[in-house]
């Protein structure tokens, strides 16, 4: 199988492409990286900023310089020595324009399609008006309105018709322009015989041909008229002008459409096909067909059986209909690659362990090895100030389930519908549960699962029981909603219940148990991540993505443990620290952490920043739940540049949805807002006295960031580093993270560390220098000792005795490799004092500074040159 030793991801986009990737290859060579991880980089939607918007899977990006700057970038890598993991995307694509010619197609010939069966599309909805339609709401305001003002027109291209809004375009189905074209044709007679075969074009002739061969054999007809009839171009043309004029004319011919354009705000409520989250512009796709399986992977798994890609990375595994079946499927074509998958797991929860991959992206570690740089007794004292300081009493889990039931009766509100229209069905079926409304089984489902502890649960369509975690799981939500809602007859609530648990069995009951498991993850990320990680912000550190808010701090055997059970069962798992996706970068994490070391400083400091502030608030200024979301902003990642932090807040208002948000900003609250972050960062006294709060946070911050380093470098698993990170990375969240980053910097730094003892290192903390010269170092015990890490390196705990034990983290990999790391850093100069580590048997040298040890070491020794240490095995002499 062919395993990295690490990998370094890449966010390819325009102006970064595979040229300017090729560019820095013999930079991550030198760097120490087995691996170069790829975001996604088939063709997306022209000018996609992250290539998550799928809309050809059949060729490479030419936003990204296309299949000539593709093979040089492959040809860069060859020449380096490195391997190549691609992100790719298997539930989603983009349906805005024609980029993507299987939407298109569909859009032009309906259930006629040939890629019809390719997108899930409720094509039967309870509404008679979209009965063989798809939902388009895409325009921005009422279509009658639009009509009315001329914003919606009628284009010809050539022999085909489109209609255009904005940036928005339609085909029009041949089988509609029967009355155009008669309509032309009294001023073009040549024009009769391509109207009279136009609504042929709906019901082919021929028994083997199919929506698409009749139109396309009915275009080359009109093409070859309108190239030799002049006056039929002209024909054509008045009547387009003549409908463009006429908005019941135009009306009409839209009516007949495969599609029904509308007002944006209708989409939540009524769009019938699946999407990404909440994102009208990307449709979900039928990966579980072998057809749709086929072309959306074809042109990935053929780099990977050429050699070209070795590892994949499998985006948002949890809203495929089955997970299990897909990634045997991709098992069964990339045998020897190297898969994991981006699956978000609850403090409790495990991965199924019969899915045939290596681990998940490293959402896991990353949460895990954040928490023990926070001390858990600091929850009590900053959850009283929190309250205190916000004037009210936020508990996390009401704030989720409460967050959840937003998202679900707001963005999410079709697709509880549909879910709510197949339980409707089935509980015909069964006489005790007839008589509920619609309106009653909507409203269950959203409680069930506001009450849904993790992202989904995974019955298979054939399984005849779930799995005893899925039971759990299932159970937990079913008993909560229960109690929440005592005025509900709770045997419907456990109707539903044995449905999701098959113990009643039927298509309609297996169609509703899939469908309520690909609802409950969206409604668990937009209700978590997208809400109430910007409403509950007791301790923002703690909020991010894969992790629980309510769980405060991990302690050093809960870590050993979760290592113990990521080399068992998941060796070659990834470990990262931060993704494209997360809430803030690596070192704004480690920095805030100290926070919970200092929470009496913390109240007063912010007490004090409120007094300061209060005259920038005016009469619309931030709720006090954002003021102090803001000045955990500034301490984590200072210096803020002014534009950064206003674009960040008012992101991070709209993702709350209190005072303000995506669908309906709030022009005062945000005006508000914006003044007083501008304020503040132009105010000199409290600016001042912000420098003076964060300046002793600096170095155990980066302390923090060091220690967090060598863990994930040494920890079970395959280290990433997400690009930039190898330097300090105070970047906030997407798009902040995806900053241009200055290679030529990072390339001339790490050559002047070649050869550097660490003191010299050190002395250049303000450029990143250390964390830069540890990550190489790491990188470069991986590839010379390649026994120390994988399946037979067993991880073995150690752990210190002294006054300040506690303070340290310590393990074993086999023989080979020690890892010491310092925690709780805010007390650093306390010193080491007394505590001492005893290594294991055997020669022992300090991998960063080159100094030998054995037996039983004082800790103040250890990092007397360098904060952390990485040991490895020597043969004494």
């Amino acid at each position: 199988m062919n395993v990295p030793l690490s990998t370094y991801r890449l966010q390819m986009r325009p102006g970064f492409g595979f040229d300017e990737a090729a560019a820095i290859v013999p930079y991550l060579a030198a760097l120490g990286v087995s691996h170069v991880y790829c975001s996604p980089y088939l063709q997306a939607a022209p000018g996609s900023a992250h290539g998550y918007d799928v809309a050809d899977p059949s060729r490479v990006s030419d936003d990204l310089g296309g299949p000539e700057a593709h093979g040089r970038f492959i040809e860069a890598l060859r020449a380096h020595g490195l391997g190549q993991v691609l992100d790719i995307v298997p539930n989603h694509m983009t349906n805005k324009g024609r980029a993507n010619r299987w939407w298109w197609e569909l859009l032009e010939h309906g259930q006629g399609s040939r890629f019809a069966p390719y997108f899930d599309i409720n094509w039967h909805p309870r509404d008679p008006k979209l009965t063989g339609k798809v939902l388009l709401p895409f325009l921005g305001d009422h279509y009658g309105r639009l009509l009315e003002r001329g914003e919606i027109h009628l284009v010809r291209e050539g022999e085909r018709f489109l209609v255009r809004y904005g940036d928005h375009e339609m085909p029009i189905s041949p089988s509609s322009m029967e009355e155009a074209l008669l309509s032309a044709s009294d001023r073009a007679d040549s024009l009769r015989e391509a109207a009279a075969a136009a609504s042929a074009t709906a019901a082919p002739e021929a028994a083997e041909e199919d929506a698409y061969g009749a139109a396309e054999r009915w275009y080359a007809a009109l093409a070859e008229t309108l190239a030799e009839d002049p006056g039929a171009v002209e024909a054509l043309d008045a009547v387009v002008a003549e409908w463009n004029s006429s908005p019941e004319m135009l009306d009409r011919l839209l009516s007949k459409q495969h599609y029904r354009l509308s007002y944006w705000r209708t989409g939540s409520g009524e769009i019938n096909y699946r999407r990404f989250f909440v994102e009208n512009a990307l449709v979900g796709i039928c990966i579980e067909s072998d057809r749709v399986f086929g072309a959306m992977h074809g042109k990935v798994l053929q780099w990977v059986r050429e050699g070209l890609v070795d590892g994949l990375r499998i985006d948002h595994i949890d809203g495929l209909r089955d997970p299990q079946r897909y990634l045997e499927r991709l098992r069964e074509q990339a045998p020897e690659a190297w898969i994991v998958v981006e699956k978000i797991l609850a403090p409790d929860e495990r991965m199924p362990e019969t899915w045939p991959v290596q681990g998940t992206s490293g959402y896991d570690f990353l949460n895990a090895v954040l928490g023990i740089f926070v001390d858990p007794e600091a929850e009590e004292p900053l959850t009283e100030f929190y309250a205190e300081f916000t004037g009210e009493w936020i508990e996390f889990a009401r704030e989720l389930r409460d967050k959840k039931l937003l998202v679900l009766h707001t963005g999410l509100a079709s697709e509880v519908f549909r879910l709510a229209l197949l339980l409707l069905s089935i509980s015909e079926k069964h006489w005790r549960y007839r008589d509920y409304t619609i309106e009653e089984l909507r409203e269950i489902l959203s409680e069930l699962i506001a009450d849904f502890p993790v992202y989904r649960s995974y019955a298979r369509p054939e399984d005849v029981c779930v799995g005893a975690q899925d039971e759990r799981f299932i159970n937990m939500a079913t008993e909560r909603a229960i109690r929440e809602r005592p005025d509900v007859d709770p045997q419907l609530f456990e109707f539903v219940r044995d449905i999701l648990l098959v113990r009643l069995r039927g298509k309609q009951e297996d169609d509703f148990r899939l469908r309520f498991q690909q609802l409950s993850g969206p409604a668990m990320a937009k209700g978590a991540e997208d809400t109430t990680f910007y409403t509950f912000n007791r301790f923002v550190a703690l909020n991010e993505v894969g992790g629980s808010p309510d769980c405060f701090g991990t302690s050093v055997d809960d870590f050993h443990k979760y290592n113990d059970y990521v080399q068992r069962t998941w060796p070659y798992t990834m470990t990262t620290t931060s993704t494209h996706d997360a809430k803030r970068g690596e070192d704004v994490r480690a920095r805030l952490a100290l926070l919970s070391q200092m929470t009496e400083h913390w109240a007063q400091a912010v007490r004090r920043w409120a007094n300061m502030t209060q005259c920038h608030r005016g009469a619309d200024g931030p709720s006090h739940n954002d003021e102090y979301f803001f000045y955990q902003a500034l301490v984590g990642a200072w210096p803020l540049e002014k534009e950064r932090a206003v674009q960040y807040m008012l992101k991070a208002a709209r993702e709350a949805k209190t005072h303000t948000d995506w669908t309906e900003p709030h022009v005062d609250y945000e005006a508000g807002l914006k003044h007083y972050v501008q304020e503040c960062l132009g105010d000199e006294v409290f600016m001042a006295d912000l420098e003076r709060f964060v300046k002793p946070l600096i170095e155990p911050g980066r302390i923090n960031s060091l220690a967090q380093l060598c863990l994930k470098l040494c920890a079970p698993g395959i280290p990433d580093t997400y690009q930039g990170g190898e330097l300090w990375d105070l970047s906030l969240v997407d798009p902040d993270n995806r900053r241009p980053v200055d290679y030529a910097l990072r390339a001339r730094l790490l050559a002047e560390a070649e050869g550097r003892p660490p003191e010299e290192v050190f002395a250049r903390a303000d450029e990143g220098l250390p964390k830069l010269w540890i990550l190489q170092k790491g990188l470069d015990l991986r590839r010379r000792r390649p026994e120390a890490f994988g399946p037979e390196a067993a991880y073995t705990p150690l752990y210190a005795e002294g006054s300040a034990a506690d303070r340290a983290v310590a393990f074993a990999r086999g023989g080979h490799v020690v890892t010491v790391v310092p925690r709780l850093n805010a007390r650093i100069r306390e010193g080491w004092q007394d505590t001492t580590l005893t290594l294991p048997p055997g020669a022992w040298r300090h991998t960063l500074t080159g100094d030998p040890f054995d037996g039983r070491v004082w800790l103040a020794e250890l990092f007397w040159r360098c904060p952390v240490a990485i040991l490895e095995s020597v043969s004494k002499k």
